[in-house]
């Protein structure tokens, strides 16, 4: 089994539109589990920042998985895990309605996150791997349209609780027993393995940080604002009077705009260059956030300003990850891709946190004023990253 196409080529469609749709059934789930868990504990009266905190388990489990899937992943290809992915996280979404305690929450979320991790390291390496160089921007921009598209589905599962606690977990479990039998008929396939062996495993990842710290700073940018809407707003659009299903509708504003400027700025990043998209991106996402508090409970402001901002910095995670393939030889890609669900993960765990004490102990409206600030700071350093640093030493 181990011999069976064992060495990188170039993605097939077939190939490339499973992984898309077990990415876009990774993404509702991911859409559903945050603001749902978020909505229950603070129903349960559990303080924002414990919520906050409660939140930041999922990342937390993504963050430790991420330092040693690379092994695994060049040892037996990125079908077995992948699968043990959809697996773990399955049977843990199923468990959640079970015991409704928080550090039972808590356990469960490190071991979806974990799950998460294996699944989105493996599909994210096969693609940028394996995507024709000229096409890479459109491809990784279709996987980040799946990962949306799902996103934005998720939160409106939220309307499934008066059916009983037990149905929204239901209803992710049927999706990801699809996305198993989808991934099990895949060929086998297996990364480029390193060419320096005799590199320590630090020098390594320092080789790829010099070269491609700019879009590697993405991933973290997109954990952060990620984890910290679908963790904090919940909390935020309730303290401000709206309701659970204005808040289920807002949300996915972010990632419906996403997915209308998703395949268009990955295709404009293969013309003109993924620092000029990304930087123009950045700067108009940050005003898009700054903006939020001012529009106050003005639903359609809102829905507008989270519609905007999530179309210029909602790809900001496949085109870092385009950006960084272009910038790296293909040996250290792994490496990149650790890098990046690693600084995914830690902005993750810091967006709800910092959100939740920062709801609690300045004001509801400063999660916007962070968030801003941080894309803000994303553009500011851009014009210090010299595109043709790569491969100086």
């Amino acid at each position: 089994m181990h011999t069976e196409q064992q060495q990188p080529g170039v993605l097939d469609t077939y190939n490339f539109v499973v992984l898309s749709i077990t990415v876009m059934i990774a993404g509702l789930s991911q859409g559903l589990l945050l603001p749902l868990l978020a909505v229950l504990l603070e129903k349960a009266g559990v303080s924002s920042s414990l919520n906050g905190f409660n939140a930041a388990a999922l990342y937390i489990g993504v963050f430790a998985t991420s330092f040693f899937i690379e092994r695994p992943v060049v040892r037996f290809g990125y079908k077995p895990v992948i699968l043990f992915g959809l697996v773990l996280i399955t049977v843990s979404s199923l468990l959640f309605p079970a015991w409704q305690n928080l550090w039972f929450w808590f356990a469960l979320r490190l071991l979806v996150g974990m799950g998460d991790s294996s699944l989105h390291y493996s599909t994210q390496l096969w693609i940028t791997s394996e995507a024709p160089a000229e096409r890479r921007g459109r491809m990784i921009s279709i996987y980040g349209f799946s990962y949306g598209a799902g996103f934005s589905i998720g939160p409106l599962g939220l309307n499934l609780l008066p059916y009983g606690i037990w149905v929204p977990f239901l209803a992710v479990s049927v999706f990801y027993g699809v996305a198993f039998l989808l991934i099990s008929r895949l060929p086998r396939r297996f990364p480029e393995p390193p060419e320096q062996k005799n590199e320590s495993a630090s020098r390594g990842y320092l080789r790829v940080w010099k070269w491609a710290w700019l879009p590697l700073m993405t991933a973290f940018l997109y954990g952060y604002m990620e984890a910290s809407l679908n963790g904090n707003f919940p909390v935020y659009g309730l303290r401000i009077g709206l309701s659970e299903t204005w808040v289920s509708l807002i949300l996915p504003s972010f990632v419906v705009g996403s997915l209308i400027l998703q395949l268009p700025l990955g295709i404009l990043s293969d013309r003109i260059g993924r620092k000029k998209v990304l930087l123009a991106a950045s700067l108009t996402g940050s005003l898009s956030f700054l903006l939020v508090p001012f529009a106050d409970t003005h639903l359609v402001l809102l829905v507008l300003l989270f519609g905007l901002a999530g179309a210029m910095v909602g790809s900001f995670y496949s085109l870092g990850l385009a950006y960084s393939a272009d910038l790296l030889p293909k040996h250290i890609l792994p490496k990149a891709n650790v890098l990046a669900a690693v600084l995914f993960s830690i902005g993750s765990i810091i967006g709800p946190n910092l959100g939740g004490v920062a709801i609690d102990y300045l004001s509801e409206s400063s999660m916007f004023y962070l968030l801003g600030g941080a894309l803000l700071l994303f553009f500011l350093s851009g014009w210090g990253f010299r595109q043709g640093q790569e491969h100086t030493s």
